[in-house]
Formats: structure tokens, C-alpha cells, sequence
């Protein structure tokens, strides 16, 4: 799976996880990928300083991305 490839999937995944997020007045982006096994994202409005949000993260976000995207080992959440 060529970077692009990799990018587009892990869009995907967080574009399958988004409405969830939504409906809790929350958000995500992606920032980046490195080396093609690290996903930095951003949890954004209600999930900031959310008390769950790193379950969310691992059980949510981290499960949904590498159903599209299996070699990535790591999602991690970057505060603004």
C-alpha cells in the first residue's frame, strides 16, 4: 500500500467514526503519518477534556483505522 493509499484509508476510517463522534458534539482530524505505522490525530470540541476520550481513542478510533489500515501500530491523540 503505496503513502497515498495509506492516507486515503486512514480518511476512511476516520470518515466511518465521525458521525459517532458528532453526535457527542465532537470531532477529529488527522495531522499525520509516520513512517506508516504512527497516526497522529486531533480530538476536537466536546472531546477535549473528555473523561473517555482515551478510550474513545484506543477502542474507537485506534480499532476503526487499523480495520482499513492493519500495519498501522499507533493512534495517538496531539492536544491543541
Amino acid at each position: 500500500m503505496s503513502t497515498e493509499e495509506l492516507r486515503l484509508n486512514v480518511e476512511k476510517a476516520l470518515e466511518e467514526i465521525r458521525p459517532f463522534l458528532q453526535s457527542d458534539g465532537g470531532d477529529i482530524s488527522l495531522l499525520s503519518i509516520e513512517g506508516d505505522k504512527l497516526v497522529k490525530v486531533q480530538l476536537e470540541g466536546a472531546c477535549v477534556g473528555c473523561s473517555v476520550n482515551q478510550m474513545t481513542l484506543k477502542s474507537g478510533v485506534e480499532m476503526t483505522i487499523k480495520k482499513y489500515a492493519p500495519q498501522i501500530e499507533q493512534v495517538i491523540n496531539i492536544e491543541a
